[in-house]
């Protein structure tokens, strides 16, 4: 067996026809996932869902955090095993074996053996021909994103014949994961898997989309309707991040997420990509490392994001906020919040006190409190302005 499935990847066979052979040979059901659970190949009878089998999450992603290899268990008079496909320095994935003829034993190790080694065989030629065809797409893509790839004409021709569409409505679309260890053996394939998890994705929803991947950071460039809302084209994006990110998906990384507003020319694919990156980066700021940020939500942030002289920025929060802007004690947190949601509520002390659950008068002490910190921003409209700005000044460097 294992010479027969060896001879069909060296010939030029892939992952299914290896899934193929095993099913021929040991089990009904024959799955190959990445480590973080993504489905490479199956073969034999599988369920319209993945997400309905043992051991899968509702995206369809094998859960390998739990399920351990080795272990051969039951579910409802399906026996299944999970088997390491051994890499190198780590493994490459799991193969997924299922039947109903009765349980796996210790004599079908070898025959497993055999077909995790010619699984690992042709995982570890894709990843070598997806490499430089990796390399490839990504360098003409960062140029495309840089302006330095032609004129739009040439670039959009480029890129079908990559397979991408790019005579259509894009949105830029960066998801930037976290830094991943230098000295960990397996965080260091974790940029492929991540970038893989996106195009996995994205290639459901929009085939002709652009995906390519550089060091912590993937791009997508997706095709949407020129009519479609920021807040449409942030929910799908939404949704194809959820996928991503799985129970513990995407090479288990946490990433941020920006979108640019929508371009109808390839001209302004460099002010998209910038757009992108500034939604990521002043997104995770103000709400964590999972944040899906489109630029035209980011208001005001936009402007502030923009201004290079930091200090001189961070100059203006202590003049205009006072003690208020680096005291870090609750009491200071207290009034900063309540501050905020009298100047959200328009300075209406009734609406004010009934969000922040206070008694009118001990609301009408604290204003008066802040008033005596900040100035007579109650009746002074320029005051309160600026204010409102060194407060979401503040918000970028302590969100």
């Amino acid at each position: 067996m294992l010479q027969d499935l060896v001879g069909v990847v060296i010939a030029g066979g892939d992952l299914d026809q290896v899934c193929q052979g095993v099913v021929r040979h040991l089990a009904r059901t024959a799955i190959v996932t990445t480590m973080d659970g993504r489905v490479l190949a199956s073969a034999g009878e599988l369920p319209e869902r993945l997400g309905e089998l043992p051991g899968f999450d509702p995206t369809g992603r094998f859960v390998v955090e739990t399920e351990l290899p080795g272990v051969s268990a039951e579910f409802d008079g399906q026996h299944r095993l999970v088997a390491r496909v051994p890499g190198g320095r780590a493994d490459l994935g799991r193969l997924v074996l299922m039947r109903e003829d009765g349980a796996f034993t210790a004599e079908d190790n070898h025959v497993v053996g055999q077909a995790t080694t010619a699984a690992a065989l042709a995982i570890t030629k894709h990843q070598a021909i997806a490499a430089v065809e990796g390399k490839y797409r990504g360098d003409f893509l960062r140029d495309a994103l840089l302006g330095r790839a032609g004129d739009a004409d040439r670039v959009a021709a480029h890129a079908a014949d990559l397979g991408w569409d790019l005579r259509r409505p894009l949105a830029v679309v960066v998801a930037e994961a976290e830094e991943a260890p230098a000295e960990d053996a397996v965080a260091r394939t974790l940029p492929e898997r991540f970038r893989a998890a996106w195009e996995r994705v994205v290639g459901t929803d929009d085939h002709a989309a652009a995906v390519a991947g550089f060091s912590q950071e993937v791009v997508v460039l997706l095709g949407v309707p020129a009519e479609l809302e920021p807040a449409g084209v942030t929910e799908r994006v939404v949704q194809m991040a959820a996928q991503v990110h799985g129970r513990g998906g995407g090479g288990r990384r946490t990433f941020a997420t920006g979108i640019s507003r929508t371009i109808t020319d390839l001209a302004d694919l460099p002010r998209a990509y910038a757009e992108a990156r500034k939604a990521v980066q002043v997104g995770r700021r103000l709400h964590g490392e999972r944040a899906i940020t489109h630029f035209d939500a980011l208001g005001v942030f936009r402007l502030l994001s923009q201004v290079e002289d930091r200090a001189e920025l961070a100059s203006f929060v202590a003049e205009t906020l006072g003690p208020l802007a680096a005291d870090t004690s609750e009491e200071a947190e207290d009034l900063r919040t309540t501050l905020t949601v009298l100047l959200d509520n328009n300075l209406n002390v009734a609406s004010t006190a009934r969000s922040l659950h206070f008694h009118y008068n001990s609301l009408r002490y604290r204003i008066g409190k802040l008033e005596r910190i900040l100035g007579p921003f109650t009746t002074d409209p320029r005051l309160r302005f600026a204010i409102m700005l060194a407060l979401q000044a503040r918000q970028l460097d302590h969100p």
